[in-house]
């Protein structure tokens, strides 16, 4: 019973001086800083800004040997820093590494951002910090994607094997003096394709018929497979847009259509003024 308790009062001793311990290196760094502390103390994170204001959170995972045994770090970065350790070192030491590792990757992060900024990225507000990768809106032709996958080093962009000829054609054409998306344009050849408009309303760019902004791919809607709407209302209260496939389809359904040689003609089907669509737009 006596060595039991012996024993328990050591590993209070230990533990006390872990808390302390503990403690006393968050104090170092700022409390301020701190966005998380379990209970046992044994997990820990902290808000740390970078040079450009961007906001990183570090989380740390401490053994209860702490500092005997090297903490764990992970956080929304590509990649983690070789922690240098001692039984000396602080949870202080830990946070300026990680500060300086932040700054390493500086130009990785603004290269990303230009992207984001400049062209139509695909669920750019979800990408996180540790993402090397981003997906270009449709470009060049219907349902055709760029894949930018990005190191510290260099660029490597995926595209489909069509474009990949273009690319290597043009690999020796990079200039360190200009612009990312100025660059990737004169690579492949073409010009990517900007944000929409945030103020341009999306039932412009959706049919009106199918509600889909482009049509499906598939062998019986050759050569429109994958398109999108290429027919406008002209009337500037409506401006509704379609797939000229749809109105088609739409309009020979209504009983009051009139056709002359390969033009349908008939109303709009939200405002009714007259609309004139050629028949040649189907799959036949």
């Amino acid at each position: 019973m006596e060595v039991n308790e012996q024993a328990r009062c050591r590993e209070l001793a230990k533990s006390s001086s872990f808390y302390r311990t503990v403690y006393s290196e968050v104090e170092e760094v700022g409390w301020e800083h701190l966005v998380r502390l379990d209970g046992d103390l044994t997990f820990l994170s902290f808000r740390v800004l970078d040079k450009k204001g961007r906001v990183h959170i570090m989380e740390i995972q401490l053994d209860k040997a702490y500092p005997r045994v090297p903490p764990m770090v992970s956080a929304d970065v590509p990649y983690i820093f070789n922690l240098k350790w001692s039984m000396n070192s602080r949870l202080k030491n830990l946070v300026q590494q990680f500060q300086e590792h932040l700054e390493k990757l500086q130009g990785f992060w603004s290269t990303l951002d230009e992207i984001d900024r400049s062209l139509w990225v695909v669920e750019s507000k979800q990408a996180s910090r540790a993402m090397s990768c981003r997906q270009i809106h449709e470009m060049i032709a219907s349902s055709c994607c760029a894949l930018i996958s990005m190191t510290l080093d260099h660029y490597q962009s995926t595209i489909v094997n069509s474009l990949r000829k273009i690319w290597k054609r043009n690999s020796n054409k990079w200039m360190s003096n200009k612009p990312f998306t100025e660059n990737i344009e004169c690579l492949l050849e073409t010009q990517l394709p900007r944000p929409p408009d945030k103020e341009e309303n999306n039932l412009l760019v959706e049919c009106g018929i199918c509600y889909a902004q482009y049509l499906p791919i598939g062998d019986e809607l050759v050569p429109k497979s994958g398109s999108g709407t290429d027919y406008t209302c002209e009337n500037n209260n409506c401006s509704k847009a379609f797939h000229s496939m749809c109105l088609v389809d739409w309009l020979r359904s209504i009983t009051t259509t009139r056709q002359s040689f390969n033009v349908l003609f008939g109303n709009c089907p939200y405002c009714s003024e007259p609309v004139a669509v050629k028949t040649n737009t189907t799959k036949n």
